[in-house]
């Protein structure tokens, strides 16, 4: 069977385990069923996620005119704590900040390898921490806005990284932590402004499950920009990653905007 199309990150199902789906426009794939199989991946051509014009990708899927002009790709994406919204001033779309910035956010502690802390508006759980190949994930506050998310994290980042080591993940070395009691100790930590959300938020451990029939001691990355032709027996599939036999590792996300063909 061959499939092609635009690649935007899998969309995922809860489960045990995770359910993943490679949606394409006409078509999709679900990848599950694809575990030991061989897959070839063809690189193509571009196509902007925002534009749909065949111009090279800069970043997060989008051409570098879209990534410095849309609201979808504004700093207060990575960095929450530059969220104005909530003042009323906008970034660059004022409405489109509003609908995003002021709804409900989480701030969590996962383990995808070492213990991170992070930010998610509410309708994206537990869809993020899938994203990220967490093994658990705890909620520590759930805030308003994005603002007050994004004060809350730059304070425990002081106290716990914001960043994954995607190999540790991918190997699956992910050490034994009490996520509960982690999450009791940062109450103490917390700016003055959210000490409030803390007692509301429930204290729920998300234990999440990957399909992956074994996982690689050693890994290598497939970069599509300078191997455009892969072949290999799939897997696993852990985040947005597509983990082959040889222990090469596919991420999905990072070639959002690629156009792909894909034999099975």
């Amino acid at each position: 069977m061959q499939y092609e199309g635009v690649l935007t990150k899998m969309q995922t199902e809860a489960g045990s385990p995770i359910q993943y789906y490679l949606v394409f426009e006409n078509s999709f794939l679900h990848m599950n069923q694809l575990l030991g199989k061989d897959l070839e991946i063809n690189f193509i051509g571009f196509q902007c996620l925002n534009c749909g014009k065949k111009k090279k990708i800069y970043r997060m899927g989008f051409c570098y005119d879209c990534f410095y002009s849309i609201p979808q790709a504004g700093d207060w994406i990575m960095h929450p704590e530059l969220s104005t919204a909530h003042l009323g001033v906008a970034d660059r779309d004022l409405a489109y900040e509003q609908r995003v910035q002021l709804q409900p956010h989480i701030v969590y502690l996962a383990a995808s390898s070492d213990m991170k802390v992070g930010v998610t508006r509410k309708t994206q759980v537990p869809t993020r921490w899938i994203d990220q190949g967490a093994s658990y994930a705890i909620p520590l506050v759930e805030v308003p806005n994005r603002y007050l998310a994004g004060i809350t994290e730059v304070v425990l980042k002081n106290h716990f990284s914001d960043k994954i080591n995607w190999k540790k993940m991918l190997v699956n070395d992910v050490p034994s932590i009490d996520m509960i009691a982690r999450r009791n100790e940062t109450s103490f930590l917390l700016p003055d402004e959210v000490q409030e959300y803390f007692e509301t938020t429930p204290e729920k451990l998300y234990t999440l499950e990957y399909p992956v029939l074994e996982y690689p001691k050693k890994i290598s990355s497939l970069n599509l920009n300078t191997s455009p032709n892969c072949t290999g027996k799939l897997n696993g599939i852990k985040g947005q990653y597509l983990i082959f036999e040889d222990g090469t590792v596919f991420n999905v996300r990072s070639y959002e905007g690629y156009v792909v063909q894909i034999n099975v």
